[in-house]
């Protein structure tokens, strides 16, 4: 924990155990990246992917978003898995059922050819895991049109909101229902391209 990443708002909610804050990482399919660019302020959302201490992130070189990046700005990534959606009596209380990781600092670009082709299977396998072995791998002119940024989780935490609505005493006795809708993501069917030659097997991973 540090100044930046301590939890000001429900500080109680702050977790700083990098399992739990590893664990939102890897549940999350996408996160969002802020950064700020001439003093201009962005929220741009992104696949991300995490292996061991660091957090991958990947674009187009002629991203103005992956650029920026991989200048070294100071940057910060948020991953938010939503459970549940909480009704009180009143309106006011009111919340939601969620936990969340936020990662601060800068982010490096991989110029290793393995570390960049590892990462690149890292964010695939982390999609679709299974996927890394069935589809085509990049060639050499696809690697170097994508750029792949490495965020260390040196400055970490998590924030989790659990349970019922937090109720007013004077509400409880109101006739109106209260409690907690969870939520969770889940997939559909498949739906195979129409492109597909007829015979091509459905994968395990696409039911």
């Amino acid at each position: 924990m540090t100044e930046r990443t301590r939890v000001q708002r429900h500080p109680e909610r702050g977790v700083y155990v990098r399992e739990t804050i590893d664990a939102i990482l890897d549940e999350a399919l996408i996160c969002h990246v802020g950064f700020v660019v001439d003093g201009q302020p962005y929220v741009i959302p992104m696949i991300q992917a995490r292996a061991g201490d660091v957090v991958y992130l990947h674009g187009s070189t002629a991203s103005r978003l992956v650029r920026t990046l991989a200048n070294g700005v100071d940057v910060c990534v948020t991953a938010t898995l939503l459970d549940g959606i909480v009704l009180a009596r009143s309106v006011y209380n009111h919340s939601m059922n969620y936990r969340s990781a936020v990662v601060l600092g800068r982010a490096r670009p991989v110029v290793d050819p393995e570390e960049k082709l590892a990462a690149l299977e890292t964010i695939v396998e982390h999609m679709v895991p299974g996927r890394w072995s069935d589809a085509r791998l990049p060639d050499r002119k696809e690697l170097k049109a994508t750029t792949v940024l490495a965020l260390a989780l040196d400055e970490a935490s998590a924030k989790i909101r659990t349970g019922p609505p937090k109720e007013w005493d004077e509400d409880l006795d109101l006739p109106i229902w209260a409690g907690v809708i969870p939520l969770s993501l889940v997939s559909g069917a498949a739906e195979t391209d129409a492109s597909v030659p007829s015979g091509v097997p459905r994968p395990p991973y696409a039911p």
